[in-house]
C-alpha cells in the first residue's frame, strides 16, 4: 500500500474526503483540522492500494490541491489491518502490476539529473571500461558496466515519452548528451597520460580475443538492448533493485564508449564508429524497450472525473452548502 499525506485548504477538506470515500481503495483516513502550518490548512492521511493510487491522485491534482496544498506519497512496507486488506482486494488489479505514475516520474526524475555525481561514476565507468580494453580483460570491462549510471537517464527517458512530460526528456537527454562526451574526453586524456608514462601499452586491436564483443553490431545487440531495457524497467517499476544488477552487466553502453576512446589512440577510427554505434544501438534499445513495458502495464481508468463525480454524489445537501 502507500501512505498519502494531503495538506489542503481549509475549504478544499470536504471534497478531498470525497474523494477518499468514492474510493474503496482508500482507507485509515485520519483529519488534522487546521493542523498544516505551511502551507496552511487541514492536513488528511490515508492508505491507499497501490492500484487505486493513480485515481486518487489524478482526482485530488484535478481539486488543484498540488498547487494550493501539498501531496505526499510514501510507501508502506507492513500494514496489519482488515480495513486495509479489504482495500487491496476492493481495488482492481494486482498490487505488483500497479505502475503509480506520480512515483515513478519522481524516481527517475532524480536519477536523470546531470551533476556532478553522475559525471563522476561515468568517468569512472568509462575510465574502467578503457583499462579492460586495453587489458584484454572482461572482469574489468563487467565492473564498468556495472558502475555506469547511464541506467537512469535512458528509463527517465522513456517515462518522458509515454507520460509526455517535457521536462523530464529534456533533464535526460541533457544528462546523455553532455555526460557521455565529458567522460569520454576525460577518458581519452587519461589513456594518453598513461600511455606517455609508460603504465598503458596498447598497440592494435587486432591482439583483443576476450573483450572485442563490445563494438561488434549485430542484430543481438539490439535484441540484448530490448531484454535488458525491459527487465530494466520493470525491476525499476516493481522496486526490484537486485533485478537492476543484471540489467547493468547486459548492456554494452559505457563498455563502447571506452573501447570507443581506446580505439582513437591508436587511430582505429573504423572501430571506434563501431563501438559508438553499438552504444547508440544500446540506448535506444533500452529506451524503446522501457517505452513498450510502460505501455503494456499502462491501466485503463484514470479518469479523475469518476471519483470527482461519484464525491458529489454522495455528499450530503450539508455538505455542500459548507463547500
Amino acid at each position: 500500500m502507500l501512505h498519502l499525506r494531503v495538506i489542503c485548504p481549509a475549504e478544499r477538506t470536504e471534497d478531498v474526503l470525497g474523494v477518499l470515500a468514492a474510493e474503496p481503495g482508500a482507507t485509515h483516513v485520519v483529519v488534522l483540522r487546521a493542523a498544516a502550518i505551511d502551507p496552511a490548512g487541514d492536513a488528511i492521511q490515508t492508505d491507499v492500494a497501490r492500484e487505486a493510487a493513480n485515481d486518487v491522485i489524478d482526482a485530488l491534482e484535478a481539486l488543484g490541491i498540488d498547487r494550493t496544498g501539498a501531496i505526499t506519497v510514501e510507501p508502506v512496507d507492513t500494514v496489519l489491518s482488515k480495513s486495509a486488506h479489504d482495500a487491496e482486494k476492493a481495488a482492481p488489479g494486482d498490487p505488483a502490476d500497479s505502475v503509480v505514475w506520480e512515483e515513478l516520474v519522481s524516481r527517475t526524475r532524480e536519477e536523470s539529473t546531470l551533476n556532478g555525481t553522475f559525471l563522476a561514476f561515468l568517468t569512472i565507468a568509462c575510465l574502467l571500461a578503457a583499462v579492460g580494453v586495453v587489458t584484454d580483460s572482461p572482469i574489468t570491462v563487467v565492473g564498468a558496466m556495472v558502475v555506469g549510471p547511464e541506467f537512469g537517464p535512458l528509463a527517465a527517458l522513456a517515462v518522458a515519452l509515454m507520460r509526455r512530460k517535457l521536462g523530464l526528456a529534456r533533464r535526460s537527454l541533457i544528462a546523455l548528451l553532455f555526460g557521455f562526451p565529458f567522460a569520454m574526453a576525460a577518458t581519452l586524456v587519461a589513456t594518453l597520460l598513461m600511455e606517455r608514462v609508460g603504465w598503458m601499452e596498447f598497440e592494435s586491436i587486432e591482439s583483443l580475443d576476450q573483450v572485442d564483443f563490445i563494438y561488434r553490431v549485430g542484430p543481438l545487440s539490439l535484441i540484448v538492448a530490448l531484454l535488458a531495457g525491459a527487465a530494466g524497467m520493470l525491476a525499476l517499476v516493481s522496486a526490484k533493485s537486485a533485478a537492476l544488477v543484471g540489467v547493468f552487466i547486459s548492456v554494452t553502453t559505457v563498455p563502447a564508449a571506452g573501447f570507443a576512446v581506446v580505439a582513437v589512440t591508436v587511430g582505429e577510427w573504423r572501430v571506434a564508429a563501431l563501438a559508438a554505434l553499438q552504444l547508440g544501438v544500446n540506448m535506444v534499445g533500452i529506451v524503446i524497450a522501457g517505452v513498450l513495458v510502460l505501455a503494456l502495464r499502462l491501466r485503463s481508468g484514470g479518469d479523475p472525473r469518476r471519483l470527482l463525480e461519484q464525491a458529489r454524489k454522495e455528499r450530503s445537501p450539508a455538505q455542500r452548502r459548507r463547500a
